[in-house]
């Protein structure tokens, strides 16, 4: 049995603290929660999605996407540590990475509250454990003010993140655990994919209550958002991409998002 404190990745492997690591991060998200806890100076190396918080990655050196590293790169940097997510990155490439960087650390958060031990986890290992600590207690507060307000009714919704062709989410992403926090459930659809293509029906239609069309990674805008509502007779509403699948610092701002939704949604 681990302890508790033992800092164990989404692989199950057990990291050791290194608070004067050299950082690459593949992970837009975790690059902004690295920022978040103090670890700006550290990171060597940042995808181009890593764009938060935009002043201080700025200044950090690029490495291509988070699809297409440019391995290269990476060696010129000499990271002891590359942090990579397995949804994001591909294992291909990490296993490049692999044979010569030192520590490559898994990440692969699904639920809201795995917030807190992504927050741990990278505050333990690099030595910012007090500002993770901080970071999970307001967390925990607006988690609990969330919880606190009246459930409303059940509903499905559908999550659009792309249109041709048409891709929706299913109910084993971030974003449907993001959405179940509000008692919303996503319908299923394709063959048991994450992110599973679909065709507008009648059928599809009349088991939803809403439609949201997410700002990315495709950017729907407004006038998506009123054209499909005026084709389809249900409300279509847009939000917000990062508050709902960037997990890390933007997290905190995601719950808050997840109040301002549901009263758009039950008006």
């Amino acid at each position: 049995m681990n302890p508790s404190n033992a800092l164990i990745d989404a692989l199950g492997r057990q990291h050791e603290p290194a608070p004067g690591a050299r950082i690459v991060c593949l992970v837009p998200s975790i690059t902004e929660l690295l920022c978040e806890l103090g670890l700006a100076s550290q990171l060597v190396g940042r995808t181009g999605f890593c764009i938060h918080p935009h002043d201080v990655v700025a200044a950090i050196p690029k490495v291509g996407g988070t699809k297409d590293v440019n391995i290269e790169k990476i060696r010129k940097l000499a990271p002891t540590h590359v942090v990579v997510n397995i949804d994001e990155n591909e294992k291909p490439t990490v296993d490049r990475l692999g044979e010569f960087v030192p520590h490559i650390v898994v990440t692969h958060p699904n639920t809201p509250r795995d917030n807190l031990g992504l927050a741990r986890l990278m505050g333990g290992i690099f030595g910012r454990e007090q500002a993770a600590e901080r970071w999970c207690a307001a967390f925990e507060a607006e988690y609990a003010a969330l919880k606190s307000e009246p459930a409303g009714p059940a509903r499905t919704v559908l999550y659009c993140i792309w249109q041709d062709p048409w891709m929706a989410v299913s109910s084993d992403t971030y974003i449907a655990s993001m959405l179940a926090e509000l008692g919303w459930q996503v319908p299923r659809l394709g063959k048991g994919e994450r992110y599973p293509r679909f065709e507008w029906s009648q059928a599809l239609v009349d088991g939803l209550d809403a439609v949201l069309l997410s700002t990315e990674p495709y950017r729907f805008t407004e006038a998506h958002a009123d054209a499909l509502e005026k084709q389809i007779g249900i409300p279509v509403i847009l939000v917000d991409g990062e508050m709902m699948s960037w997990y890390g610092s933007r997290a905190l701002e995601g719950l808050r998002y997840l109040r301002k939704l549901r009263g758009a949604v039950e008006g």
